[in-house]
């Protein structure tokens, strides 16, 4: 019975064994044979788990300044990581892993600007937790190519670098609202604001990947299946921006931004010929490469509508110009003006009383309130004053290729509403839609529509993408009425009664007019005070042929008894543009008074240095000997030409050396440059102050010179 009991057990084992082997057996075959088991293809199942994939970096688009030079690249950082695990130096003949956290902290403490004992934290921490890898937080993060190296070079085992792109910007606050900023998240860089946010589409890279097999180690299989996707780096960006003239606006709003810590400055450089932005900046302003605490993210130029003043009378002067019902030899009564019995009392800025019966041109001149008002309602009339606010703009938004522009809004209802917006109150208008209406004044009727960018080009083979082209949008006024109303703007800068009288430029003509826009508070009535304007400025240069247009606005600057609110922005304009005027190479037109007989410079070329210069000093109080040579090679002039008796004569010998440039006025610079063939930059108006090559050094053809000017003294 036992034997029976104890078979049957047995064999019900055995059946039990049997049947879960053939289970596992089957499970098995039907494994190795079936194309997918529970959905899941087990062949590509293996081949992910062996697959490694990487992504192949692309490089995001530059951005160039309109002669070719860069505003902003991708630039490599690196990450510092170390490797813990003992299993990755297996078959090595040298350590992949690091050994000696004590030497490895010590070494890296003083580059990474970490403590020692924080480091060696995390290695033991790493270590302790089995951790394949392990990094050392931010301080481990965006260092440059030199930190690498010197890390490098300390011979550490089992400490590498993975390379990351961090978006640069080589010359820090320069435009900074226009080029604006892009950020890396994740790996990805994306633009953010300014044109780094607007042409993103182009600037765009798409980053390549690679995948093949390998083993646990890493190492790629002997037959490893390689798929590889290229990368595409991004489009380059040019801008009509030129760096020289960018540079002359920074400087000179940094030194008012200084001086007078006023609570913002705008600026801009447009050719009114094309509408291409030259420069533009704003303060408070801030470097992309540093972003913090910033004050002003947005580009005033452009996002910022306010009471712009009296700037807005050029448009309404040309508007009766062009109506053909001014006659600015009629005469009206300055001081006050009322636009009908319950109206408020419109007054001009010499406490309301005026400058008696005065005509309106120089009513213009004198930039009278009550001028306006009566040429706005009286002369012209609201409704053809208004449809030609329209054909300027003033009411639209200009179209400019920048992110964020505002709209401002012309305030036109009433009769008082409407004598207010003629003189640049009530209505609110940004600075770029008043310097597009002025591209119509400077260019001959022509209206140009702004923009920045100038062409995209492929990063692959150069080939344009997409290019702008100067665009015509409007033509509010003929070109009779343009070079009217030129002169007349003119005669602000020139006339003894005008505004713009401290906008004068030493050597070129200058067409602009002036404006003082008063501010509203918190309750919505006027600031006083003072201090409590945005001054401003927009001109054109030279009048009859401009081939610049600036628009300078200064909010509230911190002034002293003595200063006007003009003085900070005249020394804007004033710098930018006489700078700007000459690197474009532009001829001056301002008439030079000369004697009535000039004379004519003899020639003393291959003459002993001595006896040329004895000669020319018995006729010519201002002569310099260039070098210590012993033979004249060149006179500056050339020889013949008609000078007067005060004007510098340059001697040039056979060993030129630079001189003492103090005191040399600007021709003189350009003449001694353009002879060497120098590239020169000049900063300042009036005479030569400092000179970066050193007096008595040898002059080198091609060289760079740079100079800073300052006016006389009795200035």
């Amino acid at each position: 019975m036992k034997n029976k009991k104890t078979n049957r057990s047995a064999a019900l084992l055995l059946l039990a064994f049997g049947v879960l082997f053939l289970v596992i057996a089957g499970r098995f075959l039907y494994i190795e044979t079936a194309p997918k088991v529970e959905g899941v293809d087990l062949k590509k199942w293996a081949e992910n788990v062996r697959k490694t994939t990487y992504d192949i970096d692309a490089t995001r688009g530059k951005i160039y300044d309109k002669n070719g030079m860069v505003l902003a690249y991708d630039r490599p950082t690196y990450r510092i990581y170390a490797i813990l695990d003992p299993d990755y130096s297996i078959n090595s003949a040298e350590p992949n892993h690091l050994q000696d956290a004590d030497e490895a902290a010590e070494k890296l403490a003083p580059i990474l600007e970490m403590d020692a004992s924080e480091i060696k934290e995390k290695i033991v921490d790493g270590q302790e937790n089995d951790r394949f890898q392990i990094e050392f937080g931010s301080k481990g993060r965006d260092l440059s190519q030199a930190k690498k190296e010197e890390i490098e070079d300390l011979d550490i085992s089992g400490i590498n670098f993975t390379e990351e792109a961090k978006r640069y910007y080589p010359n820090g606050m320069f435009a900074s609202h226009i080029i604006g900023f892009a950020r890396t998240s994740e790996g990805e860089i994306s633009g953010v604001t300014g044109i780094e946010k607007q042409m993103e589409k182009y600037l765009k890279e798409t980053k390549g990947e690679i995948s093949y097999e390998r083993d646990k180690y890493g190492t790629k299989l002997l037959n490893p299946n390689e798929v590889m996707k290229e990368p595409e780096n991004g489009d380059e960006v040019y801008l009509t921006i030129d760096q020289k003239i960018q540079t002359f606006l920074e400087d000179a709003m940094s030194e008012v931004d200084e001086q007078y810590n006023p609570k913002k400055i705008m600026a801009a450089v447009m050719d009114p010929k094309t509408g291409e932005i030259l420069a533009m900046s704003n303060r408070p302003s801030y470097n992309p490469n540093a972003i913090g605490d910033v004050d002003n993210w947005y580009n005033d130029m452009i996002s910022n509508p306010f009471e712009p003043g009296s700037t807005v009378k050029m448009f309404t002067w040309a508007s009766a110009i062009e109506a053909g019902v001014y006659k600015g030899s009629d005469m009206f009564k300055s001081g006050t003006y009322k636009v009908t019995e319950d109206s408020p009392v419109i007054g001009d800025h010499n406490n309301r009383n005026g400058w008696g019966s005065i005509t309106y041109d120089e009513g213009f001149q004198r930039s009278s309130n009550v001028a306006a008002s009566k040429l706005a309602y009286d002369v012209l009339g609201p409704e053809k004053l208004r449809k030609y606010f329209s054909d300027f703009h003033l009411d639209k938004k200009t179209g400019i290729d920048l992110p964020n522009e505002s709209n401002g809004r012309i305030v036109f209802d009433r009769p008082i509403e409407q004598i207010t917006t003629a003189f640049g109150q009530g209505s609110t208008f940004t600075p770029i839609q008043l310097m597009t209406a002025a591209t119509s004044i400077a260019n001959d009727g022509q209206m140009m529509k702004p923009y920045v960018l100038s062409k995209i080009t492929s990063s692959e083979d150069g080939k344009v993408v997409k290019e702008n082209k100067p665009e015509q949008i409007g033509a509010p006024i003929s070109p009779d009425t343009a070079k009217q109303m030129r002169d007349l703007l003119g005669t602000v800068v020139t006339s003894e009664h005008g505004t713009g009288q401290s906008f004068k430029l030493n050597d070129y003509t200058l067409a602009g007019k002036t404006g003082t826009a008063q501010l509203t508070g918190e309750d919505g009535t006027y600031l006083t005070g003072r201090n409590n304007y945005v001054f401003s400025f927009m001109g054109m240069a030279p009048k009859e042929d401009p081939e610049l247009l600036m628009y300078v606005a200064v909010q509230q600057p911190d002034l002293e008894p003595t200063e006007l609110g003009s003085e900070p922005v005249s020394y804007i304009v004033k710098t930018v543009m006489e700078n700007s005027l000459h690197y474009m190479d532009i001829k001056p037109d301002k008439e030079v008074e000369e004697p009535m007989t000039p004379l004519s410079l003899p020639d003393v070329t291959d003459q002993p240095a001595d006896e040329a210069a004895r000669k020319l000093k018995e006729t010519f109080e201002n002569v310099e000997v260039i070098g210590d040579g012993s033979k004249v090679t060149a006179v500056l002039p050339e020889p013949g030409t008609k000078v007067v008796e005060n004007q510098k004569i340059m001697i040039v010998t056979d060993q030129p050396k630079m001189p003492d440039l103090t005191g040399y006025s600007i021709r003189d610079i350009q003449r001694l440059a353009r002879h060497f063939k120098l590239n020169i930059e000049t900063m300042g108006n009036g005479y030569v102050e400092k000179q970066s090559i050193p007096a008595g050094s040898p002059i080198k053809e091609g060289g760079y010179l740079v100079v800073e000017l300052s006016p006389p003294a009795s200035e």
